[in-house]
């Protein structure tokens, strides 16, 4: 039953077809009636004029920053916004501006915009001056709710050594936990947000319309509020192509224990290639998405041993076949399979892993390695063998992204509804390891685990940077994306991600 759909199906999933390859025009009259475009492009103009006339002003020009970026507009203005980083970096660099002039927000604010664009800002620098002499932070600093969100905010851009920041995320998530009770409604549910939310490690799109409310009556919201209905239209759009894919491609009738999720599947190509002129490297990326998840059925639910191990082997010689991904593509999907397989002999032999083997393993099973080597060519970032060299060998921004993953997979129930598989947890493994340890403390642990990958990973996106920056986005947009995927409340449903289906279509 494997071998009658591996060459045939696999081919046609992953080679873009004649019709795939052309995307289909949008048609705005679905969303807009005849006076909108025009109000659209209006107020896309007027933000530009006003982004022009805040340029030369000392904090106007990263506020505005901030603020676009949290509505999801940011994308029409790169130029803009390039150079007022670029400006605001170089005035730090040497040495014109001080902090001491700027406010806790001001300062927290555009350390974190400019640590995300993969500008290196010593935090000791920028946040000595808001201790006592005794080390602990001002006591004045406890009723700036404003500063508190900004500074709890910029601590999630921390890397591994820097113990100011983790400090500060201490000092400001009990600040305003303390707070919270005698805020106002507004000032409750934007703290709550913050600290449930925090904009580094969540998908930006999730976000958007609590900050159109936030910034209502602002040219920039009611452009953020028209860019939302247009994405909203061109998603439905999109599924409605990969939902005809899917249905023509036939696997859900050939494998009908197997998933058959197209729209969650969707879900990951729409978070991580976010701007809206990526349609075609979306449906692209979902085709091998979605064999990824086909493939762990066939290992999971399947094939006995003897049939993985013959599938297997017809993925390592598929080039003596006719079907000849460039080298890069090709390794990654053998990898997967060879772990694949790796887990499918534990499970015949009855062997249990220690947790580091089950991890090191579980790293490359949880498919990242593959979807963002694809993604790394649908972006256009390798033109020649050279600049491909880069993506080989799971470089250190790809291996984070698998681990938070892996990890955030392990911590649910990661057993979908309707199969009979045997996947494995990192959280049973530890617990099986350190006698005594509940499941509560287990999960503790790895949440902590996945707090230093961040960590690791915030260091990986800074400059210089051998990745271009559309790849370093599409990357953390995806490890933004995973606490929805896999945050499985007391009835095994995924409310987060219930919340953001519901927003974006």
């Amino acid at each position: 039953m494997i071998n009658s759909f591996t060459q045939a199906n696999i081919q046609q999933t992953l080679i873009p077809t004649k019709r795939d390859s052309q995307p289909r025009k949008i048609n705005f009259k679905l969303f807009f009636n005849m006076e909108q475009p025009i109000k659209y492009y209006e107020h896309l103009q007027e933000v530009r004029n006003l982004l022009k006339q805040v340029q030369d002003e000392p904090l106007k020009p990263m506020d505005m920053v901030n603020a676009l970026q949290k509505l999801c507009i940011n994308h029409h203005f790169k130029e803009e916004i390039d150079s007022i980083l670029k400006k605001h970096y170089t005035k730090i660099f040497n040495g014109h501006v001080s902090n001491h002039d700027q406010s806790l927000y001001e300062v927290s604010c555009n350390f974190r915009i400019l640590r995300q664009q993969g500008y290196y800002i010593p935090a000791d620098n920028v946040f000595a001056g808001f201790k006592q002499k005794n080390g602990m932070f001002l006591e004045e600093m406890m009723e700036d709710v404003k500063g508190l969100m900004a500074l709890y905010e910029a601590s999630h851009l921390s890397i591994e050594g820097e113990h100011i920041l983790e400090e500060a995320a201490d000092f400001s998530s009990h600040a305003l936990k303390e707070m919270m009770p005698f805020l106002n409604q507004d000032e409750a549910i934007m703290v709550k947000n913050t600290l449930e939310h925090p904009y580094q490690r969540t998908s930006s799109t999730f976000m958007v319309n609590k900050f159109i409310k936030h910034y209502s009556g602002t040219t920039m919201a009611q452009l953020a509020e028209m860019e939302l209905v247009k994405l909203q239209a061109l998603h439905r759009i999109q599924v409605t192509q990969i939902s005809r894919w899917w249905e023509e491609l036939g696997l859900a009738e050939e494998l009908k224990l197997a998933r058959s999720q197209p729209l969650n599947w969707y879900l990951w190509p729409m978070a991580s290639l976010d701007d809206p002129s990526l349609s075609e490297q979306r449906l692209e990326l979902i085709k091998p998405i979605a064999l990824i998840f086909i493939i762990d059925d066939i290992f999971d639910v399947y094939g006995t041993l003897d049939e993985l191990v013959l599938f297997t082997e017809a993925v390592i010689r598929w080039d003596k076949y006719g079907f000849n991904p460039i080298e890069y593509l090709k390794r990654t999907w053998i990898n997967l399979f060879e772990v694949f397989l790796v887990e499918a002999k534990w499970f015949a032999s009855g062997h249990l892993p220690n947790a580091d083997e089950y991890l090191r393993n579980g790293i490359v099973s949880s498919g990242v390695e593959v979807v963002t080597v694809h993604m790394f060519f649908l972006l256009g970032c390798a033109t020649n063998e050279d600049s491909a060299t880069i993506i080989k060998d799971n470089p250190g921004i790809t291996f984070c992204l698998a681990k938070i993953l892996r990890l955030w997979d392990d911590l649910g129930s990661t057993k979908d509804e309707n199969q009979d598989g045997h996947d494995g947890s990192y959280v049973i493994y530890y617990m099986k390891e350190n006698e005594g340890c509940s499941l509560q403390d287990a999960k503790g642990y790895v949440m902590s685990m996945i707090s230093n990958i961040w960590k690791q990973l915030n260091k990986e996106c800074l400059a210089p940077n051998k990745f271009s920056a559309p790849f370093i986005k599409a990357c953390l947009n995806l490890a933004r994306m995973v606490p929805m995927m896999y945050n499985y409340d007391e009835n095994h449903s995924l409310p987060l991600l219930n919340d953001y289906i519901n927003s974006m279509f």
